[in-house]
């Protein structure tokens, strides 16, 4: 598969006020500008084991539906069950979604993740594009975050740090950033490339999940994390990460539509060898209902994809 990162690549950001754009004109902007072949597909943003998406399907398997063998073909669907795939890793290590992504992202995940959110060159095609739209997510954060005001002595919550890529931009404009995430390796890695960068005044780095959090702020942020909450638990989160927050609340999520929910379901049929965490996409309206229970309306919305990344972002405010 051939990928162009130059012009041909679609990156449509779109913001606007609270009115939500027509689904009609959302949809025909999409299909004019990508078309994704069946082969590429993987399960959406920050669950996949994106080094292998583009070779999906091995020989051995082509070989076995190619046979005609319905009990061998069953086998490959069993194996390839995302449920049951997702029992078994839960399993390993004692626990549930929460317990499978602190052991991802301190392992594998972190090693896999260190190199998309960094500068290496030793990144695949489709690592490349992840990489484009998480920078384009945080660059689209931080002009939400200065449009109004100087950064200058407010105070961020970065719920969900990652190796840092939004708290070390946030301390460079001067905010009080307190910047935390479910890995130690992540976190480590994050207070490392801050101290690196020699700032005036270094985020306050902890190992937590999004429950442990507490304080209040002037803003908090959590970027790409609710793929990690199923709706139940999410609607949980995103009134806790309100109760947070004095002012604003922004979270980015990946979108539930008939079609991502069709790519992520396609996608999960071809999982790499270490994929290990569920992608749960998020509908819009779901969100907007849990920040609503809450007291918080949203103020600006907009989308965010390239080939490999999609990303909804929403900033709430009280109402």
């Amino acid at each position: 598969m051939q990928m162009a990162f130059s012009a041909s690549l679609s990156s449509p950001v779109c913001f606007h006020n609270n009115p939500t754009p027509s689904l009609s004109h959302g949809l025909h902007k999409f299909n004019k500008t990508r078309t994704l072949p069946l082969a590429a597909i993987p399960p959406l943003s920050t669950a996949a084991d994106l080094s292998t998406v583009a070779n999906p399907l091995d020989g051995a398997t082509l070989a076995v539906i190619g046979g005609g063998s319905v009990a061998a073909l069953a086998a490959v669907l069993t194996l390839a069950d995302p449920e049951k795939r997702r029992q078994l890793q839960a399993e390993e290590v004692g626990g549930g979604d929460k317990e499978v992504v602190r052991e991802y992202f301190n392992n594998s995940g972190f090693q896999r993740w260190k190199k998309i959110y960094g500068e290496t060159d030793e990144v695949n095609k489709v690592q490349l594009d992840i990489r484009i739209g998480h920078s384009k997510t945080v660059e689209k954060v931080m002009e939400m975050l200065t449009d109004e005001a100087p950064l200058e002595g407010v105070t961020v919550c970065d719920a969900g740090c990652g190796t840092g890529c939004l708290s070390i931009p946030l301390a460079k404009q001067g905010a009080v950033v307190s910047a935390s995430d479910i890995s130690a390796a992540m976190v480590a890695e994050a207070e490392k490339q801050a101290r690196e960068e020699l700032l005036p005044v270094m985020p306050k780095f902890e190992v937590k999940d999004l429950e442990s959090l507490n304080g209040k702020y002037d803003t908090v942020v959590c970027l790409d994390v609710l793929i990690h909450y199923p709706q139940n638990k999410a609607d949980g989160m995103i009134s806790h990460l309100a109760s947070l927050a004095e002012k604003r609340l922004i979270l980015s999520f990946a979108p539930k539509t008939f079609y991502y929910d069709l790519l992520k379901r396609v996608g999960e049929l071809f999982p790499g060898p270490s994929k290990a965490t569920r992608a749960y996409l998020h509908a819009e309206a779901d969100v907007e209902r849990a920040l609503q229970n809450v007291g918080w309306k949203v103020r600006k919305r907009g989308l965010i994809t390239t080939q490999f990344y999609f990303a909804k972002l929403i900033e709430a405010v009280p109402a």
